[in-house]
C-alpha cells in the first residue's frame, strides 16, 4: 500500500499534463510488473477517429515512447482496428483479450467523456485484486484530470482558457529545438514531420454586440458554443484552441509555411460563413495571424496577430490577415521594441 501511495502523490502532484501519461505508465509497471503497460488517446473527430499512443512502456524500458504530438491524422492507427480497446470504451470496464489472454484493456475515463484506454500486457491475466487496484487508480487519475479540466478549460466553450495560454506558448515555441526529448517518439510508427513554422491566429466575432443585443446574452451564448466547435472541426486534433473572453479565440498552431497557416485560418473563416446559426443566421469573422519569431514573447505574436485583426475589421470585416504579409504590402508598420515598449 505505501508503494501505491507514493505514486498517487507523485502523480497528483504533477500540474503538467504532457507527463501525466507517462507517469501513470510508469507507476503501473512498477506497481504489477507487467510485459508492457501503453496508454492512446483517442484524437479526430467522428468518423475520422483514430489512436494517438500517448506512453508505451515495456518492462525494460528506460523511457516511455510516444507517437509524436504533431503527428498527421491519417498516419495514425484506424480507431475501429482495435476491437478490444473499442469494446472497453462502450462497456466503460475492464475488457480481457480473446486472443491474448495477458491482455487486459482499461478506458480511460474523465469527466465529460471516455478518451482512450490503458492496455496492460501481463504474463498471466490480471487477478480480480489487480484489476480492481488498476480501476481505482484511474479513477484518482480521472478526478484529478478533471480538477485540471476545471481550471484550464473555459466553461462555457470547453476550449482552453486565457491562463493557460502563456505555458502552451512557450512550450510550442520550444518545440523546434527540443521536439520529442522528454518522451522519445515510437519508432514503429511513421517518421516525425519536418521542422516546420508555428504560428498564433486571433479569431473575432464580426458584431457580435449586435448578436447579444438583438438575441439575448442566452443566445450569444449558444453562437460562442457553435463557434468553438466549428474551430475544432475545422482545425486539426494538435492545434491548441483558445478563448481569451467574450468573442475572442486564439490558435496556436504548426505549419510549413504562412500560405499553409493562411490557407487553415481561411478553412475556419469559409465554414463560419457557411454555417446557418439558429435563430441568428449568417456570421463571420474576422481572423489574423503571424508567425511565431525566436525572440517573441507570448504577449508579442498575440499583439500582432491583434494588429492583424484590427486590421481586418477595419477594412471589410470577413476575412484572413497575415500580419507579415501586411507588413510587406505596407499596409502596417513593424513594432520596433526598445526596452519594454513597443514603438510603432
Amino acid at each position: 500500500m505505501p508503494g501505491v501511495v507514493d505514486h498517487l502523490a507523485e502523480l497528483t502532484a504533477l500540474r503538467d499534463r504532457d507527463l501525466l501519461d507517462t507517469t501513470l505508465a510508469g507507476a503501473l509497471r512498477e506497481l504489477l510488473r507487467p510485459r508492457l503497460v501503453a496508454i492512446h488517446r483517442c484524437v479526430g473527430e467522428d468518423g475520422q477517429r483514430r489512436w494517438l499512443t500517448r506512453a508505451r512502456l515495456a518492462q525494460h524500458d528506460v523511457a516511455a515512447t510516444a507517437d509524436s504530438l504533431w503527428a498527421e491524422l491519417d498516419s495514425l492507427p484506424a480507431f475501429d482496428a482495435f476491437p478490444t480497446r473499442l469494446e472497453a470504451i462502450e462497456r466503460q470496464a475492464p475488457v480481457g483479450c480473446a486472443g491474448a489472454p495477458g491482455l487486459t484493456v482499461f478506458p480511460l475515463v474523465t469527466e465529460r467523456s471516455v478518451v482512450g484506454v490503458v492496455e496492460i500486457d501481463s504474463p498471466a491475466p490480471l487477478s480480480a485484486e489487480q484489476i480492481e487496484l488498476v480501476s481505482s487508480i484511474l479513477r484518482i487519475y480521472r478526478n484529478f484530470q478533471s480538477l485540471l479540466d476545471h481550471s484550464e478549460h473555459d466553461s462555457l466553450t470547453g476550449l482552453l482558457n486565457r491562463k493557460t495560454f502563456d505555458e502552451a506558448f512557450y512550450k510550442l515555441a520550444g518545440d523546434s529545438t527540443l521536439r520529442g526529448a522528454a518522451v522519445p517518439r515510437d519508432p514503429r510508427r511513421a517518421p516525425m514531420p519536418p521542422l516546420a513554422h508555428h504560428y498564433v491566429g486571433m479569431l473575432d466575432i464580426d458584431h457580435f454586440k449586435t448578436v447579444n443585443d438583438n438575441f439575448g446574452h442566452q443566445i450569444g451564448d449558444e453562437v460562442l458554443l457553435l463557434m468553438a466547435r466549428l474551430m475544432r472541426s475545422s482545425l486539426r486534433f494538435h492545434d491548441r484552441l483558445f478563448r481569451f473572453g467574450g468573442e475572442e479565440f486564439v490558435v496556436l498552431m504548426r505549419c510549413g509555411s504562412d500560405a499553409d497557416a493562411g490557407h487553415a485560418f481561411e478553412r475556419v473563416r469559409a465554414n463560419v460563413a457557411a454555417y446557418a446559426f439558429p435563430q441568428v443566421g449568417r456570421i463571420t469573422v474576422s481572423i489574423g495571424y503571424s508567425e511565431v519569431r525566436s525572440t517573441d514573447s507570448a504577449s508579442a505574436a498575440v499583439e500582432r496577430a491583434d494588429r492583424a485583426v484590427y486590421w481586418a475589421k477595419s477594412h471589410g470585416r470577413d476575412q484572413v490577415c497575415s500580419h507579415d504579409e501586411l507588413v510587406a504590402r505596407g499596409e502596417l508598420v513593424e513594432a520596433t521594441k526598445v526596452g519594454d515598449v513597443e514603438l510603432f
